[in-house]
């Protein structure tokens, strides 16, 4: 297929441009409780033909578009006339595809029906009771073949499992009832996490239907222990990005000093190239770079950037790379420690997002641990806000990590003086 498009390409005059090849074969399981329901079997393969353009101004125009692997050659040639065309009206500054050669490892076996067997082994193995159980679930189990050529020359073909699955609770007392959502995304199955993960919030399911109102705290410390806390993390991520320094959306230039006059515990974040267990664990990103492993951030100062090469190129970084996998190293207190004194562990929001841009913090409590003067309340309602740049000097996290599918952080992550809005 490639090599038929790649013809027609060039029978159009165009010279520099891009292939990418992507087959999933796929097993889905949808689970009642845990009867089988229904399942199936699928295969997907898509082409993405990115062509580009150099303009009379020495500008570089680009289009992406779409084509079927049963898209006969008059198709073909009709949808990459198309894109060329597309590509004379975007102008950007020019820059050059990748021309390094790439050595991909070799292709990895991916049994998708064991890693299949592994979740619905697992999920099996979960403690219920007749108040806490497990209303649903769905597993999806990738095997993900990619395969990317351009026009300088680079072509490999990566292979890696991908796997989620959606689990449904519900905990009831008397006659209310409640239901919790969790999605987890990952390489394979990692069957003792699942496990521990879902009982846990089944306790949670529990807990919640014995909630108090959360009382107004004003400033307060808010603990992280969840998958919530990666958006935090993500946060210094994303702020490294060339993409957003080049349109001065982030001011994080290499030197930087993130938290000025820091109490709290430093962020080292690293980039890696690979992570076991990640549901996008390859060592060549989409625009046939290799990835490299480095040091986005260490110990609060920005070391060094990443990003699509676009960006990088213009801001004159060299082998840059788009990155998937995270690393956040601990902190120098225990789990413990950083929980020590007074604070609110929400375990639970409707939504919790952290602006990348602004550095906004936001999320409307549905269920929280409140520690205060020595006891624990169970709370629910109300709103965590904050901002980044008040929260990164002081902020504490403990030296045990756990990873969550793409990222490696904190197991707990303390905000200091957040404000708490309750409900009573």
């Amino acid at each position: 297929m490639l090599d038929r498009i790649e013809e027609q390409i060039k029978a159009l005059g165009c010279t520099v441009w891009e292939l990418r090849e992507q087959t999933v074969k796929a097993w889905e399981f949808y689970f009642i409780r845990h009867a089988l329901d229904q399942n199936r079997i699928t295969e997907v393969e898509t082409v993405n033909v990115t062509l580009y353009r150099l303009l009379e101004d020495g500008m570089l125009g680009s289009a992406s578009g779409k084509l079927s692997p049963t898209a006969s050659d008059d198709e073909i040639g009709k949808t990459l006339a198309d894109i060329y065309e597309q590509a004379s009206l975007v102008k950007n500054p020019a820059y050059t595809l990748t021309d390094k050669p790439v050595e991909a490892p070799a292709l990895q076996e991916v049994n998708v029906e064991a890693i299949a067997e592994d979740f619905i082994s697992a999920m099996s193995k979960v403690q219920e009771t007749e108040t806490e159980f497990v209303n649903s679930y769905e597993i999806f189990v990738k095997e993900i073949t990619r395969h990317y050529r351009n026009s300088n020359g680079v072509e490999y073909t990566v292979r890696y499992p991908s796997s989620m699955i959606e689990v449904v609770v519900n905990a009831r007392k008397e006659d209310h009832e409640i239901e919790l959502y969790r999605m987890y995304d990952s390489g394979t199955c990692d069957a003792d996490k699942l496990c521990r993960d879902v009982e846990k919030t089944l306790r949670y399911g529990k807990d919640r239907l014995v909630t108090e109102p959360t009382p107004k705290l004003n400033e307060f410390d808010v603990l992280f222990s969840t998958d919530d806390a990666v958006q935090i993390y993500r946060y210094f991520a994303i702020k490294t990005n060339t993409a957003l320094l080049f349109r001065h959306l982030s001011d994080w230039t290499v030197g930087k000093n993130v938290a000025e006059n820091a109490t709290g515990d430093r962020v080292t974040v690293k980039a890696v190239s690979s992570l076991h267990n990640s549901s996008k664990d390859y060592p060549i990103d989409e625009e046939g770079a290799a990835i490299q492993d480095r040091v986005l951030i260490r110990s609060g100062v920005v070391e060094n950037l990443w990003g699509p090469r676009q960006y990088s190129q213009y801001l004159g970084v060299e082998n840059g790379s788009m990155v998937q996998n995270f690393v956040v190293e601990g902190g120098a207190r225990s789990e413990a420690e950083v929980r020590q004194g007074d604070y609110l562990e929400v375990v639970e929001f409707s939504d919790f997002e952290v602006d990348p841009f602004g550095g906004n913090i936001a999320g409307e409590i549905r269920l929280g641990y409140l520690h205060q003067n020595g006891t624990v309340k169970i709370v629910s309602g109300g709103s965590v806000t904050g901002q980044m740049a008040q929260a990164v000097p002081t902020m504490e996290f403990s030296s045990e990590t756990e990873q969550y599918d793409t990222c490696v952080i904190p197991r707990v992550t303390r905000l200091k003086d957040l404000k708490i809005t309750g409900i009573a």
